[in-house]
């Protein structure tokens, strides 16, 4: 037991939680022990990071690729085999982070409607067809009305189609790794998303939240680079040009706005010049990169193409980065997609972010909040963590959970 707990808790809110740091041991990967390329890439992970075989969990899904799962199978093939491990006595209670595979699915498909609420979703239906034309008499029939009264029928309109949404069981689907994150909540209600309580938890504590990552993209090569890679540039730190391209949206100070992240960018862009050695070039214009204008590339972060990479990169072993895109990890294991996550894959980056479906704009990390987190010396996976705003949603984390580019001294 620590002697000093006082004293061990101010240097741990001043120099940030090194003794909590994520070790090799509490990482419990997931496999398709069906499937010889997954159980291949865990072994791979095992052996390189020097953790014991007895942390990889192959469960049966099947000897095709598959990239959803229905919420069923999710539950009997993934999510209750996952739990049963880590609340085994003695078998599962240091793990704090999962790790899935190639062969893993990569999304969950919505619950469907909800039972026994028939009656409600009709009296529901009823109302917001009321308030649609009511909406539409105000914009049409009274253009005298003021704004307050039609911004007031506007918010009443969008609660019930929330409701609607909710019974129907619109946006109820997510990627397999952001519900696994969920896995020790019991039951928790599946509609878009769930706070993510490890985001700006300075101690990292949480009794329930799993951080998940994953080792995927086109072909069984690349997933097993991202760890390899992730190696190679911890040896002598991440070194290369930082290409940060905002759009030269004004500031804004509305949370989450474009002008927000517009900003966060453009923010990065100066931290990373403070806080590190790379050189740092910028694109503050609608434009984007260029094809071939991106050499040593090793930080990379921008918006917006979507579904449409440029490919303006030569990535150096360890480059991280990710496009603030919708739909941009929906054909992950596609190496013709044009997407931007399975592209840079394809052109070797060594860790990145994209959603499996419309993320919206907030869901994902603030772009300064994330590399800055990263520049302090957080491994990948509690970098993401720490900035993502929800889980039970649809981003996924490709690459090694561990990799730390920039090491403390």
């Amino acid at each position: 037991m620590n002697k000093h707990p006082v004293a061990w808790l101010l240097a741990l809110l001043l120099f940030g939680p090194v003794g909590l740091a994520l070790e090799p041991e509490e990482i419990l990967i997931i496999s398709n022990g069906n499937h010889s390329d997954s159980v291949a890439i865990a072994q791979h992970y095992c052996y390189k990071r020097g953790i014991t075989t007895d942390n990889i969990l192959a469960l049966p899904l099947g000897t095709e690729l598959s990239y959803t799962i229905t919420r069923d199978n999710y539950e009997k093939q993934l999510a209750e085999p996952i739990r049963e491990r880590l609340l085994s006595p003695g078998a599962g209670g240091q793990i704090k982070c999962l790790l899935t595979t190639y062969g893993v699915p990569i999304k969950v498909e919505g619950r469907g409607p909800l039972k026994g609420r028939e009656d409600k979703l009709k009296q529901l239906q009823k109302l917001a067809e009321q308030e649609k034309n009511r909406i539409e008499q105000l914009n049409n029939n009274e253009p005298g009305k003021s704004a307050q009264q039609k911004e007031k029928a506007n918010r009443k309109l969008k609660h019930l189609e929330s409701e609607i949404n909710l019974i129907t069981g619109k946006e109820t689907g997510a990627s397999v790794d952001s519900e696994l994150s969920m896995v020790l909540f019991g039951n928790y209600e599946l509609y878009r998303w769930q706070p993510n309580i490890l985001k700006n938890n300075t101690l990292g504590l949480s009794f329930n939240t799993l951080m998940v990552c994953r080792l995927d993209g086109p072909n069984e090569g690349i997933a097993k680079g991202l760890v390899d890679k992730a190696i190679t540039a911890e040896k002598t730190g991440l070194k290369g040009i930082a290409y940060i391209d905002s759009r030269g949206i004004a500031e804004d100070r509305k949370l989450y706005s474009t002008g927000y992240y517009d900003q966060s960018l453009r923010e990065l862009a100066a931290l990373s010049k403070l806080r590190t050695e790379l050189t740092v070039k910028e694109e503050r214009t609608e434009k984007l990169f260029a094809a071939g204008a991106c050499p040593q590339t090793a930080i990379y972060c921008g918006w917006y193409s979507l579904k449409k990479y440029i490919d303006a990169f030569d990535f150096v072993d360890g480059a991280i980065g990710y496009h603030i895109s919708s739909w941009e990890a929906v054909d992950l294991r596609d190496p013709n997609s044009s997407q931007w996550c399975p592209a840079m894959l394809r052109d070797g980056i060594t860790a990145t972010l994209g959603a499996v479906a419309e993320p919206y704009l907030h869901s994902f990390p603030e772009p300064r909040a994330f590399f800055s987190e990263l520049f302090n010396g957080r491994c990948l996976v509690e970098a993401y963590y720490h900035t993502k705003p929800f889980n039970s949603w649809q981003l996924v984390l490709i690459g090694d959970p561990l990799y730390i580019p920039f090491k403390r001294p």
